[in-house]
């Protein structure tokens, strides 16, 4: 959700720039600072903005600028004479520095006026025809990062599905290791009259806590599920939920694994899963 946009547009004597940016954030934060002209354009751009942004921190700064090479200005003779005088008497009363005094006149109220500076009719649809020009540009922006970071996605996804598949190939030595663990730690004692049938049933009973089975039929489940979702329109919270029951595979895999390797193979999964959570957070 991080993206750059900048327009502008000159109407009559003016020229309108607008430029706006946005960075990750789970709601829609707006920033607008716009010329005190457009004070009364503020909801409607906010609304536009939203509408198209949807999500992110957004800041966006509206600038006006006159295009005359010479402004217009006046200045009050009478008044800033009154001023002064009325300045120096006060400072010859309590003997004060008298150096500054045309200066300090100079900056009083209404000394120098400026004219009226009126909206135009057409200046509005001028304004927010660059406010949408510059989200437009922002999209853009925005469109091209997603393309980048659905690649992104879809290789780590991927690359779980291929540890998956390491996982499989160490299931079943992972089963007889158990197995010959056990009986091997029970001929170990002595003066013990094993039940052989009683003996069997029991390992059965304890190597089926151990299946992961359902484990790794649900966790490609869950792989398919979230490319599939990637396709959908503002999926970015499902695809943290989808995330979220990865993770619990995952970590079913590294309790039941027993097993040096595949607990090797389960960390590498960790750590993609958590640079896939990492970028969902950029997705609308």
């Amino acid at each position: 959700m991080t993206g750059f946009g900048k327009a502008q547009g000159a109407f009559n004597n003016r020229m309108i720039q607008v430029e706006v940016k946005s960075l990750n954030s789970k709601n829609c934060d707006i920033n607008l600072k716009a010329s005190s002209r457009y004070k009364a354009e503020d909801l409607k751009i906010r609304s536009a903005i939203k509408q198209r942004l949807v999500r992110g921190k957004i800041e966006m700064y509206i600038k006006v600028e006159s295009l005359d090479n010479e402004q217009a200005v006046s200045i009050n003779q009478e008044l800033i004479a009154k001023y002064f005088s009325d300045l120096k008497s006060m400072a010859e009363t309590l003997e004060a520095e008298t150096s500054d005094l045309f200066k300090i006149a100079l900056g009083m109220p209404e000394v120098i006026s400026r004219p009226k500076d009126e909206m135009e009719d057409g200046e509005l649809e001028v304004l927010h025809q660059v406010v949408d020009e510059a989200m437009s540009e922002i999209m853009t922006f925005r469109k091209t990062e997603g393309e980048q970071l659905a690649q992104e996605l879809v290789q780590r996804i991927d690359n779980i599905l291929s540890l998956l598949e390491k996982v499989k190939a160490f299931d079943g030595q992972r089963i007889e290791g158990v197995r010959e663990r056990i009986r091997s730690n029970i001929e170990k004692l002595e003066e013990v009259n094993i039940d052989e049938n009683r003996l069997e049933q029991e390992l059965i009973f304890y190597i089926e806590k151990l299946d992961i089975t359902e484990e790794k039929v649900r966790l490609k489940t869950h792989c398919d599920y979230f490319k599939t979702t990637m396709n959908d329109d503002f999926s970015g919270k499902k695809l943290g939920f989808i995330a979220q029951e990865i993770g619990r595979e995952v970590n079913t895999l590294g309790s039941k694994s027993y097993n040096a390797d595949m607990q090797k193979i389960v960390v590498e999964m960790k750590d993609e899963l958590e640079k896939i959570k990492e970028q969902v957070l950029n997705v609308l």
